[in-house]
């Protein structure tokens, strides 16, 4: 479904990412993983044309890079990004009214769906959102992006600063995602989480994939989870 092919990207005159390639195949969750700075949450800013890039990002066959953010989000690709963008002063339900996709016939998720997954976000549905806790808002943006029905959703950081309660929640969302077979590319700091939900994990380091591989393969390999992931 998505694939990179030596992406090469860029902050101004700061060079971050140098020649990453991976796939993200239709149904798989892979789970990009690896230190603050190793160039995660910069690759799926590339991916959603936030940042400027060359090299090949294709979406089914069509090329990507190069396309503004809001032609890509149209293309059933969903991002949640890491500041938890949310309308504080719109109730949750209209947050998530702002998230469906107009004529898309039949999609796969609806309101039900987000009140059974996140109860918490049924007993606040009329509560603006700006009033609501860390993990109440990480709870509402990524149901307000699952809403657009996303074939692919892209998770930057689900679980940073959460309580360990709501950690548990965000990771059985992500065990739903698995099961409704929507492809997920997963930016995540806790290793057991990802290696649980994750079919494939990549590992990044200085702008690079350092990493290809199986969950049980990363856990049999002390020296990559040594040199590119342990603090």
């Amino acid at each position: 479904m998505l694939t990179l092919r030596n992406v090469h990207a860029f902050y101004g005159k700061s060079h971050v990412l140098h020649g990453v390639s991976f796939s993200v195949g239709e149904g798989e969750i892979v789970a990009l993983l690896g230190r603050n700075g190793s160039g995660r949450s910069t690759t799926v800013k590339t991916i959603m044309g936030l940042v400027d890039a060359n090299g090949s990002v294709k979406w089914r066959d069509g090329q990507i890079l190069g396309r503004k953010a809001f032609e890509i989000a149209h293309l059933d690709i969903g991002y949640v990004p890491e500041n938890r963008d949310i309308f504080p002063t719109l109730t949750v339900h209209q947050n998530l009214m702002l998230g469906q996709r107009a004529g898309k016939k039949q999609p796969r998720w609806g309101f039900n769906d987000m009140y059974r997954m996140f109860p918490r976000l049924k007993e606040r549905q009329h509560t603006e959102a700006g009033v609501l806790s860390g993990g109440e808002q990480q709870m509402l943006t990524l149901c307000r992006t699952l809403m657009g029905d996303p074939d692919l959703i892209m998770i930057d950081e689900p679980t940073e600063g959460l309580a360990p309660k709501i950690v548990t929640l965000v990771a059985e969302f992500l065990r739903e995602l698995k099961r409704r077979g929507v492809s997920v590319l997963l930016v995540e700091q806790k290793l057991t989480i990802a290696l649980e939900v994750s079919q494939r994990c990549l590992v990044m380091g200085h702008g690079q994939i350092v990493f290809d591989g199986t969950p049980a393969e990363l856990r049999g390999n002390a020296y990559i989870r040594r040199e590119w992931l342990e603090v």
